[in-house]
C-alpha cells in the first residue's frame, strides 16, 4: 500500500465494536483491542477467519477486491491476497503468517499490515473467540513495534478504526447465516 493508502485507512471509520480502543502507545510501538459479541458459536467464527474475502473490506486491500484474500489457518498459513497484473504477471501479497492456531479458540498471526509493511515494525494480530451467552465474543488485539517513519502515536488510532471496520464485517458475515 502506498502512501495515498493511509489516507483510505484513515477514512473508514464506521460503527465501532462493543470495545475499541489504543491500549497503548510510544515512540516504539502501539496496541490495540476491540472486541464484539457474536451471535454464532465458536466454530462458524472460526470458520469465517480462514475466509477474510467473506468479511475484509477490500478497499483495505492492494488489489482493492477481498476476493482476492485467503488465510490458510495453521502455523505457517499465509494470509495473503492476489494482486492481478498484466497476463502472465500476476503479483500477490503476505500481510501475515500464522503462528498459532487453535480451531475454535485462537487465531494468532505475526505481520505488518497495510501502510505498516512499508516499515521496520512488525505485529502481531490476535483473535481470541470466548463463549458469551448465546453465541461468543471475538477479542482482537494488535501490537506493533519497531521503527515507524510517521510516529506510533499517530498510526495507532487509524489501525485501530480500520481493525475496528474488520471486526464487523466479521460479525455481519457470522450472523448472517449464509455459507
Amino acid at each position: 500500500m502506498g502512501k495515498h493508502r493511509i489516507g483510505i485507512w484513515a477514512g473508514m471509520a464506521m460503527a465501532v465494536p462493543a470495545h475499541s480502543a489504543v491500549t497503548g502507545s510510544n515512540e516504539q510501538g502501539f496496541a490495540v483491542e476491540n472486541s464484539v459479541d457474536v451471535s454464532a458459536d465458536a466454530a462458524t467464527v472460526y470458520q469465517l477467519l480462514a475466509q477474510p474475502a467473506r468479511w475484509w473490506n477490500g478497499q483495505h486491500s492492494y488489489s482493492g477486491d477481498a476476493a482476492n484474500l485467503s488465510l490458510d489457518p495453521v502455523a505457517g498459513g499465509c494470509f495473503c491476497e492476489k494482486v492481478p497484473g498484466k497476463p502472465g504477471q500476476p503479483g500477490s501479497v503476505e500481510h501475515a503468517r500464522v503462528i498459532h492456531a487453535a480451531p475454535d479458540r485462537l487465531l494468532r498471526l505475526s505481520g505488518a499490515l497495510g501502510p505498516l509493511q512499508a516499515e521496520a515494525v512488525t505485529g502481531t494480530l490476535t483473535f481470541d473467540i470466548v463463549p458469551n451467552g448465546k453465541g461468543v465474543q471475538v477479542r482482537m488485539s494488535y501490537a506493533v513495534g519497531g521503527y515507524l517513519r510517521t510516529g506510533a502515536a499517530g498510526m495507532a488510532p487509524v489501525v485501530d478504526r480500520v481493525l475496528a471496520e474488520q471486526l464487523q464485517g466479521l460479525k455481519r458475515a457470522a450472523e448472517s447465516g449464509q455459507p
